[in-house]
């Protein structure tokens, strides 16, 4: 018994830390809903597996990747970003949208997560497996992308 309360309350540790970077990243590249649902699905599977994962150079990696097969298994074709209601007052530039859904995944990603989530670009190579320069490089396109569609002219 106490084997196992050791290993719930690390589990829980382990999870505390990496929970909203986790859900943050799957939210980036696949909507909120999808995305939250894939960050559970990767937890869950994380608990299940604990005691093989836990011993991984980057267990918060390996999640990420479970939750995004889970995620794309589930994904159904439906806007990844919804077009702001019509009626009411955009909370958001209307274009916004349209522009994020047009990046690649891995531009939208670093864009979500280093301006939407302010995660430093090492926290969000490290959570995505990839070099900090690789991050770099998608941010800086994904925005070049996302001014030049908003007509947002660099100053």
């Amino acid at each position: 018994m106490q084997a196992e309360g050791t290993r719930q309350e690390i589990y829980a540790s382990f999870v505390e830390e990496v929970q909203d970077r986790l859900r943050h990243a799957l939210v980036a590249r696949f909507g909120l809903e999808t995305g939250r649902e894939a960050a559970a699905d990767a937890l869950g599977y994380g608990w299940e597996h604990w005691d093989r994962i836990r011993g991984m150079d980057n267990p918060a990696g390996y999640l990420y990747r479970v939750g995004h097969h889970k995620a794309m298994r589930r994904l159904r074709r439906r806007p990844l970003f919804p077009p702001p209601p019509a009626r009411s007052e955009p909370l958001v530039e209307p274009k916004l949208p349209a522009a994020l859904a047009a990046l690649t995944a891995k531009q939208r990603q670093a864009v979500a997560l280093v301006h939407g989530y302010q995660m430093t670009h090492q926290e969000t190579a490290d959570l995505l497996g990839v070099s900090r320069g690789s991050v770099q490089r998608h941010l800086e396109r994904g925005l070049a992308k996302l001014r030049d569609s908003l007509g947002v002219n660099n100053v």
